[in-house]
């Protein structure tokens, strides 16, 4: 115990002797820690007033929502199917975001303000890699979009955001007018088949009527056609939207699998209804009538289904034209960039103070290196000499093998 307690007096003074002699060394070597500290905030200085100024204009977006809609896109939405899909892109904010980060939104940017010039680039890649690192587009939560552009002069950034505006609202109303007119199309082939069908249809039960004298089926039968006829009717609805769905998407998106759902659920229906025998199927409830009442019971079936098909169809070929008609953006323009008045960066204080803490720091350690070198003993003296003329060496042999 004894040696113990006249040990740790002596650890103490080491420890503080430690102190004192750190201290000791940084005082001593102040002129040169000054020197450098000094030299890195005049070269600090210096390279802060080479930086240009940079200036920030930001314009906000904000994309049509689901939820909303008046006038002819609210009785389309109402109609569902095809019809509801005419509504537009709508809706998400990272379809547009995908949009304006697109190759050809960025190309008709840079062609419209001649921006190879303006950047001095060697090839298309440059200049779209320079452009991307000047505009920056961001979503919040609330879903608008923030288009930030960054630029030495504050005229030309504002003008970078309105004119991706400008592309973005071009390019969106293009897809909506390519997605109209293919809608459109699709139906009007699609009607041209279901009238013929109709008059088929009519002039069938004409002919029928005429053989044999007008047989009216009762009203059970009569009901029970028209049930039929609606869930044919939809089913027909479903298929031609499950064609219009794979002519864009996969098998494996969650859309198609959601329409071969209600086709599968509808045909499970109408096989409930119609039954199961030759010629198409016998309603139940007249499966016990005469021939002749049988076979009016069918004519009048495919008759209604095929006027309900008609009537739905011509409702969604109407609605297309109207979507097709319009060539107006959705988008709402919450705020246009303007030349901003003051400078976003760089901030050249924060440059010189970062640089002169630095620069303190980094000489209090060289001079701590420089301290331990001068009190090296002759063993370790010796090994870093034979390091220094082993790494000469290295440095000779490279340079007479680059030669």
């Amino acid at each position: 115990m004894n040696e113990s307690q006249a040990i740790r007096p002596k650890i103490e003074a080491e420890e503080e002797i430690n102190l004192l002699e750190l201290l000791r060394v940084i005082v001593r070597n102040l002129p040169l820690i000054t020197k450098i500290t000094a030299a890195a905030v005049v070269l600090s200085v210096l390279y802060s007033l080479t930086l240009k100024n940079v200036y920030t204009a930001k314009a906000t977006l904000l994309p049509p929502q689901k939820e909303s809609g008046g006038g002819a896109s609210a009785l389309l939405a109402s109609m569902g199917g095809l019809a509801g899909l005419a509504v537009g892109l709508g809706g998400t904010t990272d379809l547009y975001l995908g949009i304006l980060r697109s190759r050809s939104v960025t190309d008709a940017v840079i062609k419209r303000l001649d921006l190879h010039t303006e950047f001095e680039s060697k090839n298309a890649d440059s200049t779209r890699a320079a452009l991307q690192k000047l505009v920056n587009f961001q979503s919040g939560k609330d879903g608008i979009i923030t288009i930030t552009a960054n630029y030495k002069d504050p005229v030309k950034a504002a003008l970078f955001a309105n004119t991706f505006i400008d592309e973005l609202q071009k390019k969106s109303t293009q897809l909506n007018l390519t997605k109209a007119s293919t809608e459109r199309s699709f139906l009007e082939k699609r009607l041209v088949v279901v009238k013929q069908d109709l008059k088929a249809a009519e002039e069938e039960m004409k002919s029928f009527q005429e053989k044999n004298k007008t047989i009216k089926a009762d009203s059970q039968a009569a009901a029970a056609i028209e049930g039929v006829a609606r869930l044919k009717a939809e089913l027909v609805t479903k298929e031609v939207q499950l064609a219009a769905l794979r002519n864009s998407m996969t098998d494996e998106s969650a859309e198609v699998r959601t329409m071969l759902a209600g086709v599968t659920k509808l045909r499970s229906q109408l096989n409930l209804m119609s039954g199961s025998s030759e010629g198409g199927g016998v309603i139940p409830s007249v499966g016990n009538a005469p021939a002749i009442g049988v076979e009016y019971v069918r004519r009048l079936r495919e008759l209604k289904t095929q006027e309900a098909l008609f009537e739905q169809l011509s409702k969604q070929f109407e609605m297309a034209k109207i979507s097709e008609a319009r060539d107006s953006s959705s988008l709402q323009v919450l705020d246009e960039a303007v030349p901003p008045l003051r400078k976003s960066k760089p901030s050249r204080a924060m440059i010189v103070i970062l640089a002169t803490v630095t620069a303190f720091f980094c000489s209090i350690f060289l001079v701590f290196i420089k301290e331990y070198l001068t009190k090296l003993s002759p063993e370790d003296s010796a090994i870093l000499n034979d390091m220094k003329g082993t790494l000469k060496g290295m440095l000779r042999l490279r340079r007479s093998a680059i030669k």
